[in-house]
C-alpha cells in the first residue's frame, strides 16, 4: 500500500502535566506515516483524488491546539483519530510525537511516543425475539452508526429463525452486518453490551428472550483467547441464524480457525 509521509512538522501546543507547560506552551514535532491508496492520484494528476498535505498540516495544528492535555499519548491519539475520520481514503496512520523542550533537566535529544492506528474491519450477529423485534434492531444498528468510531458498512436481510437452546420462546428475527471500527475488540464488545444495556437486554436465562443480541462473529482475521471476547464466534460455524446471513454478504470469508469459506461451513451445517 502507498504511503503519505508528513516529516517534522513543528507544531506549538500547550500540553504537559507542569502547570507552566499549559501556561506558555511549547514546540512539538510530529512524524506521520498516513498508508493511502494513491494509485488513482497517480494516473490522474487530480488533488481530489489525494490528500492535499499542505492543509492536513495547517488542520493538525488546529486540531492540536482546541484542547489542554496533560499527556502527549491523548494528543497523538486526538490527531491519529482526525486522520482516519476526515479522510476516507486513509486506512492506518503510524504517528510519533515528539517533546524537545520537555522539562526533563537531563541531557537528552527529545522523549516522545509513537502510535499506531488503523481501522479495523469486524462481522456482528444481531437477534432479538422480544417486544418490537425490527424496530429493537432498528435502534441498535442506529445507535452504532451514531458514533465517530465506528460505521455499518454492510448488512444482510433480517431472517426469522426458530430459538436455539431455550425453545421455550418467540420466534428470532437475525440478521448479520459488517462494520469498520477503531476500537479495539475489548473495547468493541464492551460498547455493544452497552447498547444492549440501553435496550435493555436482561441476561437471565442462557440462550434466553432477549430485547437485542450483538455478538462479534469476525474481527479482522485475528484470534483471541480472552475470557471476556473469544473471536472468532465458539459456535458460529452450528448456528445456520448466523451462517445464511453471513453468507449473503460474506460468502468467501475464510474463518481463520477451520479455514473454510462461509458458504462451506453453510453447506456443512446443511448435510450435516
Amino acid at each position: 500500500m502507498d504511503q503519505l509521509i508528513i516529516k517534522d512538522l513543528e507544531l506549538f501546543g500547550y500540553h504537559g502535566v507542569n502547570p507552566e507547560e499549559k501556561a506558555m506552551g511549547q514546540k512539538f514535532i510530529v512524524e506521520a506515516i498516513i498508508t493511502i491508496d494513491l494509485s488513482d492520484a497517480g494516473e490522474t494528476d487530480s488533488l481530489e483524488t489525494a490528500i492535499n498535505y499542505a492543509n492536513l498540516c495547517h488542520k493538525l495544528q488546529e486540531i492540536f491546539n482546541q484542547t489542554k492535555y496533560d499527556l502527549i499519548e491523548r494528543a497523538a491519539t486526538i490527531l491519529c483519530e482526525y486522520i482516519l475520520t476526515h479522510y476516507e481514503q486513509v486506512s492506518e496512520v503510524d504517528l510519533t510525537l515528539k517533546k524537545p523542550w520537555a522539562p526533563i533537566l537531563l541531557p537528552l535529544d527529545y522523549p516522545a511516543i509513537r502510535l499506531v492506528r488503523k481501522w479495523h474491519y469486524a462481522f456482528i450477529a444481531i437477534g432479538s425475539n422480544l417486544g418490537n423485534k425490527h424496530d429493537n434492531i432498528k435502534k441498535a444498528m442506529a445507535a452504532i452508526n451514531d458514533t465517530w468510531h465506528t460505521s455499518i458498512i454492510n448488512e444482510s436481510t433480517l431472517i426469522e429463525t426458530e430459538p436455539f437452546g431455550y425453545k421455550d420462546q418467540d420466534t428470532f428475527i437475525n440478521g448479520v452486518f459488517e462494520i469498520k471500527t477503531l476500537l479495539t475488540p475489548i473495547k468493541l464488545i464492551r460498547w455493544l453490551m452497552l447498547i444492549e444495556k440501553d435496550l435493555k437486554r436482561e441476561r437471565i436465562i442462557p440462550w434466553g428472550p432477549r430485547t437485542i443480541d450483538l455478538d462479534i462473529i469476525y474481527y479482522d482475521d485475528i484470534i483471541t483467547s480472552l475470557e471476556e471476547i473469544v473471536i472468532p464466534h465458539p459456535r458460529m460455524q452450528e448456528r445456520s441464524f448466523v451462517l445464511e446471513p453471513l453468507n449473503e454478504i460474506a460468502p468467501y470469508k475464510v474463518h481463520p480457525m477451520l479455514n473454510k469459506r462461509t458458504f462451506q461451513l453453510l453447506d456443512e451445517l446443511i448435510t450435516h
